[in-house]
C-alpha cells in the first residue's frame, strides 16, 4: 500500500452534525476508529440554534408519511429500528429533563445544548475522535481506501460517511460539498430547493398585507391535496409559521395557496349571525371578535366592504367570508436558503442502501441525514430523521 493510502482510521465521518455524531458513536461502540472531521469551528451548530435553543429533538409520532422523497418507502427500514423512544431512551440516561410541547413535538427543559452535550459525551465515551475548523478537500478512493484531502493534510480510511448536510442555513457553515462528493462517485443528485422555509409577496401583494407583519392566527393552508394546519404569521416579506413552514415543502413555484384564516371558524354564519342579532354592529368589529382587529380591517379593505352589518347584504358578507375562509394566493416566491430550516432533494436514494445507506456502487461510502434525499415536516422528523440514519451506517461501517 502506498504512503497515500496509509491508514487514519478505520471510518472518516465528514460532518460533526446530529447523524455524523450518531453514526461515530455506534461505530465507535463496534471498537471501531472513528475521525469526525469537520469545517466548523464548534460542532452541531444546527442542533444547538434548533427549537429557539431549546431542540426539538424527536417527535412521538414519526412515521415514513412525514417525510418526503423521490421514494417515499427510503425511510422507512432506518425508522423501524431506531425509534423516537430509542432516542428518548438515551435522552433519559442523560438525565436529561424534557417535555412535549404540541403534536408529539420534544423539547429540552433546559438548553439544547444539553443533547450537544450528551452526543459529546457519547463520542468520548465510544473513543472517537474530533476534529473541528479542517476545510475539506477532494474525497478520492484508491486500492479499497477513501483519502479526504484537508488543510492539516489527508486523512484515509476504508470507510467514509457523508453528513455533510445541505445547503440550509449558510451561516452554519452548510454547503453543497457532500452533494458534489457523490457525483463525483457517479451518484445521481436530486436537485436541492429549500425547504420549510417562509414564502415572500410580490410587491402589489406586499402592498395589502405589509401592515400586518407580526400578526399571527391559527390557520389551515393547503396546496392541491396536501394541508396543515398550525400558526401563520404574517411578516415584512410574506407568510411564516408552522403551517407556511410545512406547505412550503410541497408548494412549487407558480402554485396558489389557499388559506383559512380563521380555521375552525365559519365567517360568513358567523357574520349572518352578528347580522341579526347586532344589525348596527360595524363590520370591522364584528369581524374583529374571529380576526386579529389589524387583519380584520385588511380583509374590509381588500374587499372594498365597510360599514353597518345591517347595510350589508349576503352577497358582501360571502365576499368577506371568502376572503378569510378561503383566501387564494400566489406567493412569490421563499426566503431561500438563508432561512431555509432544511434541504429538500439530495444525494438519490436509488443508489443507496435503505437498510445500511451504503452506496450500492461504491462499497464502503455512506450518506446519512440531510444529504440525501430524505427530508421531514417540521417538528422533530428531521432529527429523528438523523438518528435512524446515522445509526443505521454505524452498525455496518
Amino acid at each position: 500500500m502506498s504512503a497515500r493510502n496509509v491508514l487514519t482510521a478505520d471510518i472518516l465521518v465528514l460532518g460533526a452534525g446530529a447523524a455524523g455524531l450518531m453514526c461515530a458513536i455506534e461505530a465507535g461502540k463496534r471498537g471501531r476508529r472513528v475521525i469526525v472531521l469537520d469545517q466548523s469551528a464548534k460542532p452541531a451548530e444546527k442542533i444547538r440554534i434548533s427549537g429557539g435553543g431549546r431542540c426539538n429533538f424527536t417527535n412521538l409520532h414519526a412515521t415514513p408519511a412525514n417525510f418526503l422523497s423521490a421514494n417515499p418507502r427510503f425511510c422507512v427500514s432506518a425508522l423501524s429500528r431506531y425509534r423516537p423512544h430509542d432516542f428518548i431512551a438515551l435522552v433519559d440516561s442523560h438525565g436529561i429533563g424534557w417535555h412535549e410541547k404540541t403534536l408529539g413535538q420534544l423539547f429540552c427543559d433546559g438548553s439544547s445544548r444539553q443533547i450537544v452535550d450528551m452526543l459529546l459525551a457519547e463520542c468520548a465515551a465510544a473513543g472517537v475522535e474530533i476534529r473541528l475548523g479542517r476545510k475539506l478537500g477532494e474525497a478520492t478512493k484508491a486500492d479499497g481506501v477513501f483519502t479526504v484531502a484537508t488543510d492539516a493534510g489527508p486523512l484515509s480510511a476504508p470507510s467514509l460517511v457523508v453528513a455533510t448536510g445541505g445547503p440550509s442555513i449558510p451561516k452554519m457553515g452548510s454547503s453543497g460539498y457532500g452533494y458534489d462528493l457523490a457525483q463525483r462517485f457517479g451518484l445521481t443528485v436530486v436537485p436541492p430547493r429549500p425547504g420549510l422555509v417562509p414564502l415572500t409577496f410580490a410587491p402589489d401583494l406586499l402592498a395589502w398585507s405589509k401592515e400586518l407583519a407580526g400578526v399571527s392566527v391559527d390557520a389551515q393552508v393547503t396546496v392541491a391535496q396536501t394541508r396543515f394546519a398550525e400558526g401563520l404569521l404574517f411578516t415584512h416579506r410574506g407568510l411564516s409559521g408552522p403551517s407556511i413552514l410545512q406547505i412550503s415543502s410541497y408548494w412549487r413555484s407558480g402554485e396558489a395557496i389557499e388559506v383559512d384564516l380563521a380555521r375552525g371558524v365559519g365567517v360568513l354564519d358567523a357574520l349572518k349571525q352578528a347580522r341579526s342579532e347586532h344589525p348596527r354592529r360595524d363590520l370591522v368589529t364584528a369581524l374583529s371578535a374571529i380576526l386579529p382587529k389589524r387583519l380584520a380591517e385588511q380583509v374590509g379593505a381588500a374587499t372594498g366592504t365597510a360599514g353597518r352589518l345591517a347595510d350589508l347584504g349576503d352577497a358582501r358578507l360571502r365576499a368577506v367570508a371568502e376572503r378569510v375562509n378561503r383566501w387564494r394566493v400566489v406567493p412569490s416566491g421563499t426566503e431561500g436558503w438563508r432561512t431555509a430550516e432544511v434541504a429538500l432533494g439530495g444525494v438519490d436514494t436509488a443508489g443507496l442502501s435503505s437498510r445500511t445507506m451504503e452506496a450500492t456502487a461504491v462499497p464502503g461510502l455512506y450518506f446519512i441525514g440531510e444529504v440525501v434525499d430524505v427530508t421531514g415536516h417540521l417538528g422533530g422528523f428531521n432529527f429523528q430523521w438523523a438518528w435512524a440514519s446515522g445509526h443505521a451506517a454505524g452498525q455496518v461501517a
